[in-house]
């Protein structure tokens, strides 16, 4: 079975991957908070002469609790070195060793030049934790915006699967049961789709088939520069077990308009490609079992009313389809 991801030299969408940069900065960061945190624990004493704080039982206690949260957030760093939680709780760990430092200056054994040096150091140490978190924060953002929307759903209808294969392969066929697509245009080996978008908006798209199983499966990508949305998607037609019929799955994936906003804002108003595809297949197997798309009273009147099977020409008939 091939996945969209091993469609990808038939002109599936491309992958997107991370920046190395961000994730040796973590590593690097992690290591710091390792040895940091292992100094702290095993060597409260020296650590607090060595930044000028009197080496009494209450320091040594609280640097050795330091040193176990340093620990924390080096394990955590490493093993997601890319999280922006992990560098954050680095930032809170930074300003709590400031306090401590700070707090130092009181005392009357500190030793005050040391205490300057080292507020200095765990100054420059907390401005280099704050931009990494704060980078890769932003950069966690723009990647859910950007990142592409994956969807699989999966029906099973009681046809052979050449029977589906033929009705879905026919694209002018898919707006009888696709709510949300008004056409499909062929034109020799590419087609031309006008779908419904939010708020009584239209996309259009040219379309190719990357892939054609008879029987099988069918793929298709939209042509790159004829969409705003760029779309991948693929269905199998798997015979289901227990002469049960056909397993029809369909994966999708694409880019909305402003990314995760744009789907957001798209499933507001039922129009998200998940909430689609799940209407889309019961339709086709309605279509494909009875021959039409029955409506019910629920979903045709405004208001409150009792809901009931819908009456005379209620019920669409899509005449020939499972012919």
């Amino acid at each position: 079975m091939q996945s969209l991801a091993q469609l990808r030299h038939q002109g599936d969408m491309p992958r997107y991957s991370r920046r190395d940069s961000s994730a040796r900065q973590g590593l690097a960061l992690a290591a710091f908070s390792l040895g940091l945190g292992l100094a702290e624990l095993l060597t409260p004493g020296g650590i607090a002469t060595l930044i000028g704080l009197p080496n009494t039982r209450r320091t040594r206690l609280v640097f050795r609790a330091l040193g176990a949260r340093e620990l924390l957030a080096g394990v955590g760093l490493l093993a997601r070195p890319r999280s922006a939680g992990w560098l954050w709780s680095r930032v809170l760990g930074d300003a709590m060793d400031l306090t401590l430092i700070g707090d130092g200056f009181n005392q009357k054994r500190a030793k005050f030049g040391r205490l300057i040096a080292a507020t200095a150091a765990v100054a420059g140490v907390t401005a280099i934790d704050t931009f990494s978190a704060a980078r890769q924060s932003h950069s966690a953002a723009l990647n859910r915006i950007g990142a592409p929307i994956h969807v699989f759903r999966t029906i099973t209808i009681n046809r052979e699967p050449s029977e589906i294969y033929e009705f879905w392969r026919d694209l002018s066929n898919l707006p009888r049961f696709m709510a949300h697509l008004e056409s499909v245009e062929v034109s020799g080996q590419t087609s031309k789709w006008r779908a419904k978008g939010p708020a009584g908006t239209s996309i259009t798209w040219d379309a190719e088939i990357v892939l054609d199983r008879p029987g099988d499966c069918v793929a298709w990508s939209s042509v790159e520069g004829s969409t705003s949305v760029p779309n991948r998607g693929v269905v199998r037609f798997n015979r289901a077990p227990g002469g049960r019929g056909t397993e029809v799955e369909v994966e999708l994936k694409y880019e909305p308009p402003a990314g995760a906003l744009g789907a957001t804002f798209a499933k507001l108003f039922g129009e998200e490609p998940s909430q689609q595809i799940d209407g889309d297949l019961r339709r086709l197997k309605q279509v494909l079992e009875t021959g039409e798309v029955l409506h019910s009273d629920a979903s045709i009147h405004r208001g409150m009313h009792p809901a009931r099977p819908a009456r005379n020409t209620d019920s669409v008939q899509l005449k020939g389809a499972a012919e």
